[in-house]
């Protein structure tokens, strides 16, 4: 089950002024279970993305990039489960760009103010066919309060749907954000590893609002891994209707956009954590906080070695303090000139390492009693500077492989 996660509360998704979203069964890969979702956004919006960074990205992925740098703006996203249009060549380009034709055509809208989302199986051809028969049934039903159905239709492994919503001030009017995101496996970040839909009713220029995005993925999105694997079809999308009446946000050194900055990070943390306590199979939350580098990509090199290792994750799941393994994934991180006698490591706040070696202090049942928990933080002080960066992972099961084995059938 995940880890420290329950299900959202339907009544505590607050409804976005300019965004309607609907969703249907379309019966893409499994009957009876709502897997298509459409997003119409008012004519004011202002939308923008960041995508996966793996070379074999799907097609929807590519037709989302190409359509967002479209002027003039982008009007509704379609989001299926269950197919990921990802390694289909050119037969997927063109199923991606008849699903956005497809729901243009209810719509009355150019086909190109359409974004298209897949998450599910690769080297599957998209079936067009039912997503375009599911599609009425979708915009018949969309409502500005379904961000529940909403987080429950876009869920493939996923144990638990993931949303939440805040509400902050900023310059006098309340402003409020609600997202919903997908993830459990094929997690690891190469820009944001998931599919992630984050709306506002604040006013933001177009420039600012990707300056955003990045930003806010670095600090959320691209600070988790689950199993190393990063996905083809990865997307954060965040979206600005306008419709709260706060003036437009167009610079980025002012308080307005300093307070919205740190409410949508706020939200995109919440929702890449719940991603990690979803993990496929995870039983532990595991922070890994590494300080005192000489700037932040050794840093990430050294977090994300610890949090990726196969070694350290299965220890973490046994309960079993065999930290000599964090060591070694930490010396093979790639910071050539780490003097190792400098640093120090933690498991909470029990010192396990200094000196090159195991603590003087360090006991075997102390750490024992520390992996027993279910959230976990590594701390490892580095000593050079005072870069630091904080990641969130989780261990490995054997019901990660059992997911895996079996995803296809």
């Amino acid at each position: 089950m995940p880890v420290n996660l329950t299900s959202p509360v339907a009544t505590q998704l607050l409804p976005i002024t300019g965004v309607l979203l609907g969703v249907a069964e379309a019966g893409i890969k499994r009957p009876n279970r709502n897997d298509l979702l459409v997003m119409q956004l008012c004519a004011e919006s202002k939308v923008a993305g960041v995508f996966t960074k793996n070379r074999f990205c799907a097609a929807p992925v590519i037709v989302a990039r190409e359509h967002l740098a479209q002027p003039d703006g982008i009007r509704a996203l379609l989001i299926n489960t269950g197919n990921a249009n990802a390694g289909t060549g050119e037969q997927g380009m063109q199923d991606a760009l008849a699903s956005c034709a497809a729901l243009a055509g209810l719509l009355n809208c150019n086909p190109k103010k359409i974004l298209p989302f897949s998450t599910g199986v690769i080297m599957e051809p998209l079936p067009v066919a039912k997503i375009a028969a599911g599609l009425p049934s979708a915009v018949a039903n969309m409502r500005s309060d379904n961000w529940y159905a909403a987080a429950h239709a876009i869920m493939t492994t996923d144990i638990v749907a993931k949303a939440v919503s805040k509400q902050v001030t900023v310059d006098g009017v309340l402003i409020t954000i609600t997202g919903i995101a997908k993830g459990s496996g094929m997690i690891h970040p190469n820009m944001a590893t998931m599919l992630g839909y984050i709306a506002t009713d604040a006013k933001v220029s177009q420039q600012l609002l990707q300056e955003m995005v990045r930003e806010v993925a670095n600090r959320s999105f691209n600070c988790i891994t689950v199993d190393g694997d990063t996905s083809t079809n990865d997307a954060l999308i965040l979206i600005a209707t306008g419709k709260s009446g706060l003036r437009e946000v167009s610079a980025s050194d002012s308080a307005a956009y300093r307070t919205l900055f740190e409410a949508i990070t706020e939200v995109s943390i919440f929702l890449a954590q719940a991603i990690v306590r979803d993990g496929e199979g995870a039983t532990k939350f595991i922070t890994v906080k590494v300080e005192g580098g000489k700037d932040i990509d050794e840093c990430k090199k050294i977090g994300y070695a610890i949090a990726r290792s196969p070694l350290v994750k299965t220890a973490f799941f046994a309960s079993d303090p065999n930290l000599g393994r964090i060591l070694a994934a930490i010396g093979y991180a790639g910071v050539a000139d780490l003097d190792v006698a400098m640093l120090k490591l933690y498991l909470d706040d029990l010192l396990v390492a200094e000196n090159g070696g195991r603590a003087i202090s360090y006991r075997e049942e102390d750490g024992q009693r520390i992996m027993q928990n279910d959230e976990i933080t590594i701390r490892v002080l580095l000593n050079r500077s005072t870069a630091m960066t904080t990641l969130w992972t989780c261990d490995f099961s054997y019901d990660y492989v059992k997911i895996n084995a079996s995803y296809r059938s």
